[in-house]
């Protein structure tokens, strides 16, 4: 870069430098005006005043001097840019009775003459500057009391707070506000200025430059506007047991870049706000009443239907079984050794633990088929062997062969007292309690949830 820029340099110096003749020589220019005859053919002399008047009126050509014979004028002399050279061929051009154009003017090389007309610029500018400062105060006055105003009302946080279900949300009211505030402002003072026109080209740029920004930052902004929708939609609240994209826990918090949940395990989840929204959301603690399914196999030869009552009747006396709805039961599926019964009863999860429920069902049932006399078989597998071992294994059972005595009947098992730990209606909600820590030890102000309003 540094190497191009001085290669840059050299050769602006070098076309400055090159010898007028070489820089600036022409052919003549032959104008498309008639050649005059007689005595109505404009003079020499007439066409030299006239250009010298217009050279003196016009800034910049007052170093270049001008020759004409026979309508063909020779101009000489020292001009700024080739712009000038230009705008001067085009001005004798139009002149009446000029037949063609020799320019020989050359490029001022004097650094005086070269900055005096961007001083002028600047001197002018400033002028207009001085003469226009009045309204542009005005401008900025109104922009000024446009923008405060705008200050005061978004400082007033009861009236957003009011007008937000969250915090969160009551900030992004209030910078939308702000910045609509200043729009206003930027507007108005452009309005007193006339330079409407301008904002159109600002906000133009302003558009571009924000799409790329969006493209850039895609990701943030889109797990910003999730958080935004989750706050508003709530579709879960505080403490509530939830399954998303494949995690489960209690829900602790929402904040504007991420769910925090907490699992069973104890261990924190932290999920994009965007992967939640666009996620299968499973909310296992909106409804209280909940359902759980177990399965048990019992003989194939067994009395299937004396096996259902058994085990139906031995849940329904569960205390914390509901009865609305009912237990249900049903034969699932024959297995290879055994036929696999599939067992189902709600409880309300609001007053037990639904796991340590679903376990001391698993036993009572399992305990009633066994008191009733119903085996619960282990696998049997089926061992194909070929002759040579097949003998083999004759020969050595026989060796071996007593008599097996036949299989007592299945006893009915002692009754033990559940434990504390397994009761459903004793245990406590640690889960729940590390919830209610993690909130107590966050700020309040960055939660997103509502503990009051009802879940989507």
């Amino acid at each position: 870069m540094v190497r191009f820029f001085i290669a840059s340099l050299l050769m602006a110096m070098v076309l400055i430098s090159q010898p007028a003749g070489a820089q600036t020589a022409s052919d003549p220019v032959q104008t498309e005006s008639s050649i005059g005859v007689g005595e109505d053919a404009v003079s020499d002399t007439q066409i030299r005043d006239r250009i010298n008047t217009l050279m003196r009126q016009i800034t910049g050509f007052q170093n270049v001097t001008v020759s004409v014979s026979g309508g063909v004028v020779r101009l000489q002399g020292q001009v700024l840019d080739n712009t000038r050279r230009a705008e001067l061929e085009g001005i004798v051009n139009r002149v009446e009775g000029v037949v063609a154009i020799e320019n020989e003017t050359t490029i001022s090389t004097s650094l005086e003459e070269r900055l005096e007309p961007a001083v002028d610029r600047i001197v002018d500018r400033g002028r207009n500057i001085a003469l226009n400062a009045p309204i542009f105060i005005v401008a900025f006055l109104a922009f000024t009391a446009i923008a405060v105003l705008g200050w005061l009302l978004t400082t007033r946080l009861a009236i957003w707070q009011w007008l937000a279900p969250n915090k969160f949300i009551a900030d992004v009211y209030r910078a939308v506000a702000r910045i609509a505030f200043i729009v206003v402002g930027i507007v108005v003072g452009l309005d007193i200025l006339n330079a409407t026109a301008l904002l159109g080209a600002v906000l133009g740029a302003a558009g571009v430059v924000g799409l790329a920004l969006g493209f850039a930052v895609r990701d943030t902004v889109e797990n910003f506007i999730a958080s935004i929708l989750l706050s508003l939609r709530q579709p879960f609240r505080p403490n509530d047991f939830v399954g998303i994209d494949g995690e489960q826990g209690n829900v602790a918090r929402l904040t504007s870049r991420a769910t925090i949940l907490i699992s069973p395990d104890g261990n924190h989840i932290r999920i994009p706000n965007a992967t939640v929204f666009k996620g299968r959301i499973i909310n296992y603690t909106r409804d209280p009443n909940r359902r759980f399914t177990f399965d048990l196999g019992v003989d194939a030869d067994s009395d299937l239907a004396a096996a259902l009552a058994a085990a139906t009747g031995a849940l329904e006396k569960l205390p914390f079984v509901l009865n609305d709805p009912p237990v249900s039961a049903w034969i699932a599926e024959v297995g290879d050794s055994n036929v696999v019964l599939t067992f189902a009863a709600w409880v309300d999860q609001s007053r037990v633990d639904f796991m340590k429920a679903r376990g001391e069902a698993i036993r009572v049932t399992k305990t009633a088929l066994e008191s009733a006399g119903f085996g619960l078989p282990e696998p049997i597998y089926r061992l194909r062997l070929d002759e040579r071992s097949a003998q083999q294994l004759t020969g050595t059972l026989s060796e071996t062969e007593t008599e097996t005595p036949p299989p007592e009947p299945v006893r009915p098992q002692t009754e033990t007292a559940l434990p504390a730990a397994s009761d459903p209606e004793q245990a406590s909600d640690e889960t729940s309690d590390a919830v209610a820590r993690e909130r107590r030890a966050t700020d309040a102000g960055g939660d997103l949830l509502s503990a009051d309003k009802k879940s989507e």
